[in-house]
């Protein structure tokens, strides 16, 4: 027993290992895919630089002014948080709005609070409006006014329009959920709620409020002298300029970045208080910087992807929270030397294949196997809904599959003799090449002695999918059957 424990738990760390080889793989890919589509982007959507002009109530920076920070390092801010329905924000008078209030922050003083830490913590409940329970957003309201006055417009003697910035965040997520009806094939039965299987047999997709308790505030520590329609994108989004001085307001960051998304949870009529963690502290600007490209990738990532890679994006916080740093800067560079290497491959493999005239040495039987590994992945991906980058990348690995079966195979099509009256029939030869060498004798004969091996493989597998597993059909049980045994015994087929 105890060699087993030892066997099951070294096995979790390797498989745990390959996940995040693969994870990091995949994201390095993202990242290049991502730079090469903004560098390409940026050539058709690149505005000329504006020149500034004092034009009153205009965006444009005022001509003569230094540019610079409204605050200087040391100014005295009073921090006010509100919550409520909108994402516009004019109820200073309900005192239930006002969830935290912060005073005498010094700017850029990064030894401030209890700790010396510089950073304020705040923790409490607020009752939900009946709009909120029911599907409704929650928008937190940020301001920051110079010590001793006030956000609201309406206190004449204390608030003032240019010592106040502010920002705002809609709190919960709206995630969707859908009901997918699944059972066992054999006995019909199901793990599933009675309310679960209605719901799915009418496929039902629900979008329902999700929420986080946690929160930071980032006051961006920054003297930086940034200029008006200068501030290269995303960064332009979040800095505000006042239109008299040119000067810009200090920059507020709601950082929920490192909040997982399995961790959110469902808002329904049965709440009536939730809970809320603030947390407030400096950030420097390179930090904020790499945070607002990450938002940005994400926000790049939503057009070609759904719900399933929010999956891979907690995996990777999760990596890089765990990780040791070393190990996976190490991780990193291996995995980029990876990618190169892979990309060179998958160039020469297309090179060989497209100049290549001699089959001898070369198994037609796996290029035609390969065809049809590559053809149920595809089916699979698109059975369980993977996002739309997996269903392009399968697919076009796919198309080259095909493309190679032309190299190996003499394909003919005969338009006198056809299926039904409309399809005409398709006729596959060996080449002269290969029908001339040994290879046909070799690959019919490594097939025959590795079936022996695979179809008892292939037979116990669908067996156990069948008997201890719940599946959406026959259809998807076939799929899932087969794409499971290429994943769980695809490595005995290189044997050959």
């Amino acid at each position: 027993m105890p060699n087993q424990e030892v066997a099951h738990g070294e096995a979790n760390q390797e498989n745990q290992g390959n996940q995040t080889w693969k994870l990091v793989q995949n994201v390095i890919k993202q990242m290049l895919i991502f730079y090469f589509i903004s560098q390409v982007t940026s050539g058709f959507f690149r505005q000329k630089p504006q020149t500034p002009t004092n034009t009153g109530d205009s965006q444009s920076a005022v001509a003569g002014s230094t540019p610079g920070n409204i605050f200087s390092k040391g100014s005295i801010f009073d921090m006010h948080i509100y919550l409520a329905e909108y994402d516009y924000f004019d109820n200073f008078d309900d005192e239930k709005a006002l969830f935290w209030f912060q005073p005498a922050i010094e700017y850029g003083n990064w030894n401030m609070g209890s700790n010396k830490d510089g950073i304020f913590n705040f923790n409490g409940n607020f009752e939900l409006t009946e709009k909120m329970k029911n599907n409704g957003s929650i928008y937190l309201h940020v301001y920051f006014t110079e010590n001793g006055r006030s956000p609201n417009p309406n206190d004449k003697e204390t608030y003032a329009k240019r010592m106040t910035f502010s920002t705002f965040k809609r709190l919960n997520k709206y995630l969707k959920k859908t009901y997918k009806r699944t059972k066992n094939l054999l006995t019909g039965s199901t793990d599933q709620s009675e309310e679960y299987q209605i719901k799915a047999a009418d496929n039902l997709v629900e979008v329902i409020s999700h929420w986080h308790p946690n929160l930071t505030i980032n006051l961006i520590d920054d003297q930086s002298l940034w200029v008006q329609n200068t501030v290269p994108p995303p960064m332009n989004e979040y800095i505000e300029f006042d239109k008299a001085t040119g000067k810009y307001y200090p920059i507020i960051y709601l950082n929920d970045y490192w909040n997982l998304n399995a961790d959110y949870q469902p808002i329904n009529d049965t709440l009536t208080y939730l809970n809320l963690s603030l947390t407030f502290s400096h950030l420097q600007l390179w930090k904020w910087q790499l945070y607002v490209s990450q938002s940005m990738k994400n926000q790049w990532s939503n057009y070609f992807s759904d719900e399933a890679s929010e999956e891979d994006q907690d995996t990777l916080k999760k990596t890089l929270l765990d990780t040791n740093p070393y190990l996976l800067a190490v991780t990193v560079a291996v995995t980029i030397v990876h990618s190169v290497f892979e990309f060179l491959a998958f160039k020469n493999d297309i090179q060989f294949w497209k100049n290549r005239n001699d089959l001898e040495g070369l198994s037609v039987n796996s290029v035609l196997f390969g065809c049809f590994t590559q053809l149920i992945i595809l089916l699979y991906v698109l059975d369980n809904e993977t996002n739309t980058v997996v269903r392009i990348s399968v697919g076009i690995g796919l198309l080259i599959d095909l493309w190679k079966i032309p190299k190996v195979l003499n394909v003919s099509v005969d338009y006198n003799n056809k299926i039904f009256g409309l399809i005409p029939k398709v006729h596959f030869a060996h080449k002269v090449s290969y029908v001339k060498s040994n290879t046909d004798d070799y690959d019919r004969l490594a097939f025959k002695y590795l079936s022996w091996v695979l179809f008892p493989l292939v037979i116990g597998y669908a067996v156990y999918s069948l008997i201890y597993q719940e599946h959406k059909g026959w259809y998807s049980w076939v799929l899932s059957m087969i794409y499971g045994f290429l994943l769980t015994f695809g490595m005995l087929y290189i044997i050959k």
